[in-house]
């Protein structure tokens, strides 16, 4: 299988590089993280105007009819630039609507997400799940209308930034049953939903978001109860492939930055970088980088392609757990070869440790992907 990017991603790759080297430096980004919003808007319509966000749309909705492989390039850019727009969230938000979305649905939002116009959410995890994606204890009970939702989700990345939530609520059955989930289409501002914002340790906004008997249409209701749980487990799925291609482009960056700072800084009156057992540890992060990134492209293949949820499940699994790892080897090492300035605030590299820091934690950590892993087998 041929991993390399095509003519067309070359392409698209560097539009977005020519954009965030013009108008999104890292003191450009600093501005934005402490900005009331946490995201800018301007950014926000100039990559819906390169095509960013319509990438994996379907044409005949508006999009560029692209998957996951074709992401690939844009999430590595994600992540070199340490982009906070709620990108991730938009494609997650699309890929429910593309794989559950009544034509009605598709047809409504599919073109408004594209065009940037609609930002959405998953507000699926709850105090105690971890990375159990069965465990949902928020309800959904029938009305004459269609359906009332009570309950709390927490952490729901770029909550604050969505005008409209993909929202898991349990119709029957207990706590961490399988059956009986429900998906629905949630407006951020329905009377009983509130937000409680918050700030992540990479600089991303968050929320925990309540639901006191918030009223929905009976075609608010996202798929069907019994295909629930798979769609979210493909959409999970496809949003760690996603995040792997994130942690590629910041790997990269952190690759980058630790050489050049091994090339100029100074001891014994010669550059650090002409000891070996530092040379040694750089080529070990090259490794990384070389290991993760194929990794990557093969679970944004195989969420694509494969059409055999166990085996997608692997694939994914072991990208994770092989990305993880040097998510935490090279932002280690990276802010260790930079010495104490490496954790300053005023350096991008201590930035991004904290942004891998968190993507190896994100949709699961090394530990419970080795345990789906082993349960696959």
């Amino acid at each position: 299988m041929n991993f390399d990017p095509s003519e067309e991603q070359r392409l698209f790759a560097a539009s977005i590089e020519r954009f965030v080297a013009r108008d999104y430096t890292f003191e450009a980004r600093r501005r934005i993280v402490a900005s009331h919003d946490g995201y800018s808007r301007d950014a926000w319509a100039a990559f819906a105007e390169l095509g960013l966000i319509g990438v994996a749309i379907p044409a005949e909705y508006g999009g560029l009819g692209g998957g996951a492989v074709d992401l690939t390039t844009v999430m590595e850019a994600v992540g070199e630039a340490l982009i906070v727009e709620p990108i991730l969230a938009r494609a997650n938000g699309a890929r429910f609507v593309a794989r559950a979305g009544t034509a009605e649905q598709k047809n409504s939002l599919l073109p408004a997400i594209a065009e940037g116009k609609l930002t959405m959410a998953f507000a699926h995890s709850e105090r105690g799940a971890r990375y159990d994606l069965a465990h949902v204890t928020s309800r959904a009970r029938k009305t004459a209308a269609g359906f009332a939702i009570d309950g709390e989700k927490r952490v729901v990345l770029h909550g604050p930034c969505a005008r409209m939530l993909v929202v898991s609520a349990r119709i029957a059955g207990d706590e961490t049953g399988p059956q009986a989930i429900g998906l629905f289409l949630v407006n951020t501002d329905e009377p009983g939903v509130s937000l409680a914002s918050s700030r992540t340790l990479d600089e991303l906004r968050a929320a925990d978001i309540s639901f006191a008997d918030v009223r929905v249409p009976a075609d608010a209701q996202l798929g069907e109860v019994a295909n629930a749980l798979s769609v979210i487990e493909e959409v999970v799925d496809y949003a760690t492939a996603l995040v792997c291609s994130e942690a590629v482009g910041a790997i990269r960056f952190a690759n980058s930055a630790t050489l050049d700072y091994l090339k100029t800084r100074t001891q014994f009156g010669v550059p650090i970088g002409s000891f070996q057992a530092l040379q040694h540890r750089m080529v070990d992060m090259v490794i990384e980088y070389e290991q993760a990134k194929s990794m990557a492209s093969l679970a944004c293949a195989a969420v694509d392609a494969e059409t055999d949820p166990a085996r997608r499940k692997r694939i994914v699994s072991a990208a994770k757990i092989r990305v993880a790892d040097a998510c935490k080897h090279v932002s280690q090492e990276s802010i260790q070869l930079h010495g104490g300035m490496g954790m300053s605030d005023e350096l991008k590299i201590s930035h991004t440790f904290r942004r891998l820091t968190m993507i190896a934690q994100q949709f699961g950590d090394a530990d419970h992907h080795l345990e789906r892993l082993a349960s696959l087998r």
